[in-house]
């Protein structure tokens, strides 16, 4: 009967990480859309949502640390509630770049954009699909999928890269583009972390499943964090 009850409430623990996983891709693609439509109340709501995300991550590490506490989950059990640990960090961290997205929304204010968006937006959907499709790996402990995920970093570096080189172009033309340059990078920047955050998640699927900490290499391939023997 207490196991049963302890994998009641670990099937309660996954689906709130899917809801917060949730709610950090919402916050994520109101700010990116937000900042392209140059809607500063959308940037303003996102900034006053991110502390439900902070709310409910706080209160999921709470309630993992209970269940380990109270009923001394067996090893794969264990590693599944820590990585939910390491998970809703990386989901909390991802809001963060949310809320940054909507910050800098709201500092450049009424000014026009220096360039479309174009590049940022396609960057926002491939990291935001690499965090549902992590998200469904790590319910459904899709080792094969989780190795596939970080694939599609690729995509989102690339990209960034182009967003670079072509801010780097209209500021060479015009230096008064400087400043908003450089917050249009920072956005970039967040969304790459982003995918980089997804793949962290990834990592941890193979650790709940074979119980290996492992670290993809600039090619995705699973590899031994450093140090390791």
């Amino acid at each position: 009967m207490l196991r049963v009850a302890f994998h009641a409430e670990l099937n309660r623990l996954q689906a709130d990480v899917a809801q917060l996983g949730m709610m950090v891709k919402t916050a994520i693609r109101k700010a990116v859309v937000a900042l392209q439509d140059r809607n500063l109340d959308a940037a303003r709501e996102v900034l006053a949502d991110d502390q439900l995300i902070n709310d409910k991550r706080f209160r999921l590490e709470h309630d993992i640390l209970v269940l380990i506490a109270t009923q001394q989950p067996l090893a794969s059990d264990l590693r599944n509630l820590a990585a939910m640990l390491e998970i809703i960090t990386e989901l909390e961290r991802m809001g963060d770049y949310g809320k940054g997205i909507s910050k800098i929304n709201l500092m450049l204010g009424q000014q026009y954009l220096i360039k479309p968006l174009v590049d940022i937006p396609k960057m926002a959907d491939i990291a935001l699909d690499m965090l549902a499709s992590s998200l469904e790996a790590f319910a459904a402990l899709d080792v094969e999928a989780a190795k596939r995920i970080p694939l599609m970093d690729d995509q989102v570096d690339e990209l960034y890269n182009q967003v670079y080189r072509d801010l780097i172009e209209r500021v060479i033309k015009n230096p008064d583009h400087m400043e908003q340059a450089n917050m249009l990078m920072w956005v970039a920047h967040n969304l790459e972390r982003a995918g980089d955050r997804a793949v962290n998640i990834c990592e941890r699927i193979i650790f709940v499943v074979e119980g290996r900490m492992t670290e993809f290499d600039a090619g995705h391939a699973a590899q031994p964090p450093s140090g390791s023997n």
